[in-house]
């Protein structure tokens, strides 16, 4: 694959009624030309070719397909799990715009860790997850599966059990279809679910002089499918989280796994050599300054056009036709967006950024991709209006122009509609639809350099073990190397490159931050660190479940 240099362009500053200089960050590209605007001097842009993300050089058809699709279930979309993951971190929130998103006040429960056994956005992940295991479980038990088949369902079925080990903790392990079993300990959760991906590896523990190669599961990059890699992948972070699910500390397992991924697979950093073409780019430029051609490095990662990204280890396949579930833009975007990026649908403006959170990231850090603030412009280059006019700046004043700016006023009971910068780490594409064409990694190279770094850290009680590979993820950003770093500042790193990711809660739990006070939250206690049984789970149980401690 030929890679090219490109650098994304940024618009240059321009002074809006929020008083400070706010700009709009744009991602994207085209192809061909047609007109926009019919016999009246319509624009010229070309359109987009729907190779360009299609994922074809990844898809896979084969007898497991049904039991990974579900993986879409859930991983990208609002009211699930990704939704009560990541509403619970630090770091992205849904504010009460007045009538809109009060939802009975179950978001402002997750963020401040009120929710109880009765929230319908933990019910439909704890539904969701078992019923991806089911459809693995099937497929286990039809036929013509051979060894790499069962050894990649297994796999799947651990991850799956991992989120329900992380988030609920206390779960059942069922692994054949249409039976009930006793309810397991958080601890007999997690030594099955090491076991099954040992198992799947040929081996009976990791150490630095593992020996892959009985293993049933292949090397082959494809990326919607389990490979050896991906194994591995899944125990750094099984393993990195050991201390929090046993009681046992497990560094240096995870840190041996990630170093053999590292050595051994495929993948690469997407780092300046590696750029995709930018599908969002609109055909005119914006005060003077056209949309980038080209997406670039870490933005690549999360681009609509994805699916062959060298990074990516292991993803959930996306798209708008017959893979819908990630729907990013119609989360986070404010309703008049839609004319940015020519959606099918409007946006629904619920998502924003932490001021806090944001406020980490320097000026000159490429995750800032990330985020889209600034005033916004439509397809054309007009300056986009906020028409419900309802909205004020930090001094007060009403400003009609649509500004994301960091600045948000408060959660409840009127967040101001176009305050905080949005998500667009998944960045959009021209023309699309209320479903997305990004894949989700659940697991990259970038998570397998910082999984080892804390984890020689943690193993060898020191710091400074962890710079050699977290310095590589900040010259990938663009930022200055660090010297020494603190606990402290590794989990603001990590924060900063995995934002939108659905690690954050994993990561604050793990450095024992999850229960502190952060913006418009209270402390709150030990027991939020599992998340409550759906009450309807053990309704239904006939006494086999028994809820978490503390609810």
């Amino acid at each position: 694959m030929k890679n090219f240099i490109k650098y994304i362009l940024i618009a240059p500053l321009v002074f809006f009624a929020f008083g400070c200089d706010l700009e709009e960050n744009l991602i994207g590209n085209f192809t061909e030309p047609f007109t926009l605007g019919g016999d009246s001097g319509g624009i010229v842009a070309p359109p987009i070719s729907e190779g360009e993300f299609d994922g074809s050089n990844q898809t896979v058809s084969d007898r497991l397909q049904g039991a990974f699709d579900k993986l879409r279930d859930g991983t990208a979309g609002h009211n699930n799990y990704w939704s009560i993951v990541t509403v619970a971190a630090d770091d992205i929130f849904i504010g009460v715009k007045g009538g809109d998103w009060y939802d009975g006040g179950t978001w402002v429960q997750i963020h401040q860790h009120t929710n109880d056994a009765t929230h319908e956005g933990t019910g439909n992940a704890w539904n969701t997850i078992y019923n991806s295991i089911n459809e693995v479980n099937n497929t286990l038990a039809g036929s013509g599966l051979n060894d790499n088949d069962m050894s990649q369902l297994k796999v799947l079925r651990a991850f799956l059990y991992w989120r329900l080990l992380d988030t609920w903790g206390n779960v059942k392990l069922v692994t054949t279809p249409g039976t009930d079993v006793p309810q397991s300990s958080r601890a007999e959760v997690f030594s099955f679910v090491e076991r099954e991906i040992l198992d799947a590896l040929g081996i009976s523990e990791v150490s630095a002089m593992m020996d892959l190669s009985g293993s049933p599961l292949t090397t082959e990059d494809k990326k919607y499918r389990v490979n050896q890699f991906a194994a591995l992948a899944l125990l750094t972070r099984l393993y990195l989280n050991a201390e929090v699910y046993t009681g046992t500390a497990m560094y240096q397992k995870a840190a041996d796994a990630a170093t053999y991924v590292i050595d051994n697979g495929p993948y690469m950093l997407s780092d300046d050599n590696y750029s995709i073409k930018n599908l969002a780019k609109r055909p005119v430029p914006i005060n003077g300054v056209s949309d980038s051609d080209n997406l670039t490095g870490y933005a690549a990662v999360f681009a609509p056009n994805n699916q062959d990204n060298p990074e990516i280890i292991w993803s959930v396949n996306y798209d708008p036709a017959t893979g819908g579930g990630m729907n990013f833009n119609m989360m986070t975007l404010h309703y008049a967006s839609q004319n940015t990026w020519n959606f099918s649908a409007q946006p629904w403006n619920g998502y924003q950024t932490v001021t806090d959170f944001y406020n980490t990231y320097d000026a000159s850090d490429a995750r800032k991709s990330n985020f889209l603030e600034g005033q916004q412009y439509d397809f054309q280059g007009i300056p986009l209006i906020d028409w419900a006019a309802d909205d004020f700046d930090e001094s007060g004043a009403q400003s009609l122009s649509l500004v994301y700016t960091p600045y948000v006023n408060e959660l409840e009971p009127n967040t101001c509609r176009q305050c905080g910068v949005r998500m667009h780490k998944f960045s959009f594409r021209q023309f699309q639809k209320d479903n997305m064409d990004n894949d989700f990694p659940l697991f990259r190279l970038g998570e397998v350099y910082m999984n080892r770094a804390e984890a020689k850290a943690r193993a060898a009680a020191d710091w400074s073990q962890a710079l050699p590979d977290v310095n590589m993820i900040r010259r990938r950003a663009g930022v200055s190397e660090y010297s020494s770093i603190s606990g402290d500042e590794f989990l603001a790193e990590r924060g900063r490159e995995f934002y939108q990711e659905a690690l954050r809660r994993t990561d604050l739990i793990r450095f024992g931050k999850y229960g502190d006070s952060w913006w418009e939250k209270p402390a709150s206690q030990d027991f939020r660190i599992l998340f409550p049984i759906p009450q309807s789970q053990i309704d239904a149980s006939n006494g086999t479940l028994v809820q978490n401690p503390g609810y």
